[in-house]
């Protein structure tokens, strides 16, 4: 348990160093813990020494997770990609979803919430910054556009804006994370947004996430720093 109590005073103390240089408050900055395949004890520990939000990949994962440790009053974050029919699944016990991406999916969180009588469900819009094809989010040219369509729908609260950038090392990262700031501001800027409401900029992992900082990140989701290296995991 002192080696957990250690660990998370000097991440704690990366993030307060980080915002520091941006001339930030680190109290605008949340750390998720990524606990993706690692087992509900490992949680628990980090639960007692301090940590409060966690976040997993995989649907049915999460969901035994969070059915195990209800108990606990832990905010979850889901921040791996979304199909459409397992929505229905996650979207009463989410806190955040990070990875709405289309409209579509959306659609189906807002149809979701109507039938489960849930009020507003907080979303995060995915943008693809590194325009790779591999990966999930939506074209950095069409996040205002996707943010015009999804804010019609009465159940949904668009609350910002997720990355998952390349996997490249960490200063070469900033350009990227500097895009997803402008991209909030643009869409403040050109849409209406609310900058009290979309606000949230989640980019940063455990290898970037001072830089992150930096850049002007308000959720910093760590797993590797915290959990050490995790297992594969074939499929939800």
């Amino acid at each position: 348990m002192e080696e957990k109590i250690e660990l998370v005073k000097k991440v704690y103390a990366a993030i307060h160093a980080a915002a520091e240089i941006a001339g930030r408050d680190s109290r605008e900055v949340r750390l998720v813990a990524v606990s993706k395949t690692k087992p509900v004890e490992d949680i628990i520990a980090f639960h007692r020494v301090g940590l409060r939000e966690f976040g997993e990949n995989y649907v049915q994962e999460f969901v035994d997770k969070f059915e195990q440790l209800k108990d606990y009053g832990i905010i979850w974050h889901f921040i791996g990609h979304l199909q459409k029919n397992k929505v229905k699944y996650i979207v009463d016990k989410a806190f955040m979803i990070h990875t709405v991406d289309s409209f579509e999916l959306a659609e189906e969180i807002e149809k979701q919430a109507v039938k489960k009588e849930i009020p507003q469900v907080r979303i995060l819009l995915q943008v693809n910054v590194g325009r790779e094809p591999q990966k999930g989010g939506c074209d950095p040219d069409e996040v205002c556009d996707l943010y015009n369509k999804i804010k019609e729908l009465k159940h949904i609260k668009v609350c910002g804006l997720m990355s998952i950038p390349p996997f490249i090392e960490a200063e070469k990262l900033r350009p990227f994370h500097r895009k997803l700031f402008d991209l909030r501001a643009e869409v403040i800027d050109k849409c209406g947004a609310d900058p009290e409401i979309f606000k949230e900029l989640s980019m940063g992992m455990s290898e970037d996430f001072d830089v992150a900082i930096e850049e002007g990140a308000t959720i910093v989701r760590l797993g590797t720093i915290l959990f050490g290296a995790r297992e594969k995991k074939v499929t939800q």
